[in-house]
């Protein structure tokens, strides 16, 4: 009894791999009857860039208080003449001044009948700054903490970092893709005897970029704006007429 069992379990293992050579060239078989019956064949074709950002987008803003909208004025004024400084000193050029905005603060206050009202007890103004430049390098280490250690009430956003030849690109990688998706299709279509004639139709994917090995995708399209360094992706859909 025990001598059978090897033998038995070596009968089932020879039947399936039988079963899988069959099951496996039939596949073969269908596979290459659709490519030798098709006239066309589709198929998707990619490339991808590393690059590097060449414009940078750093930001910030300062606001004060004060109990009278003159005094806020005056305020915002000497801290704006501070930020120009701080700017200039440091080298940074096509500094961009938003318009002042103005919010006033209310106190709620109750009478002795029990009426609630608000009353204003002071001015808020906000001012946000902008610069825009290609020295990356200059922006990237730029620190408000001097701003700050002068009384500024200073917040600084991230920088944002832009690939500005992103238009010459894109045409360049979707050539690339195209060339990717012939090469694919031609080695389809010598899986059924057959040769690519040529181009018949071509659909633009979706172009990405993102940080650099980042496998994040959207279906809308990654922009990414955080990272200096990133990867672009050209993706495209060629369909391929056969001979």
């Amino acid at each position: 009894m025990n001598e059978s069992r090897p033998q038995l379990f070596g009968m089932l293992a020879g039947l399936f791999l039988a079963a899988g050579l069959v099951l496996s060239a039939m596949l073969g078989t269908s596979a290459w009857l659709k490519i030798k019956n098709s006239q066309f064949v589709s198929v998707k074709g990619s490339a991808q860039k590393n690059i590097e950002a060449d414009l940078a987008i750093w930001s910030g803003s300062f606001l004060v208080e004060a109990e009278t909208l003159l005094e806020a004025q005056h305020k915002i004024q000497a801290d704006r003449a501070l930020v120009a400084k701080f700017l200039s000193d440091t080298g940074v050029t096509n500094v961009t001044f938003a318009p002042i905005g103005i919010e006033e603060l209310k106190a709620t206050q109750k009478s002795a009948d029990g009426f609630v009202s608000q009353r204003t007890t002071g001015y808020r103004l906000t001012q946000a700054v902008s610069v825009e430049s290609t020295d990356v390098d200059r922006l990237d280490k730029l620190d408000s903490t001097p701003l700050v250690e002068q009384g500024v009430i200073f917040s600084v956003a991230p920088p944002q970092f832009i690939y500005s030849k992103a238009g010459d690109t894109k045409i360049e990688m979707l050539a690339e893709a195209t060339k990717d998706a012939r090469a694919r299709a031609e080695q389809i279509a010598s899986q059924g005897g057959r040769t690519i004639a040529r181009l018949q139709n071509a659909d633009q994917g979706i172009f990405q970029i993102t940080q650099e090995h980042s496998v994040n995708t959207s279906w809308q399209g990654e922009n990414d704006t955080t990272a200096r360094k990133k990867t672009i992706t050209a993706v495209i859909t060629a369909t391929f007429l056969l001979k």
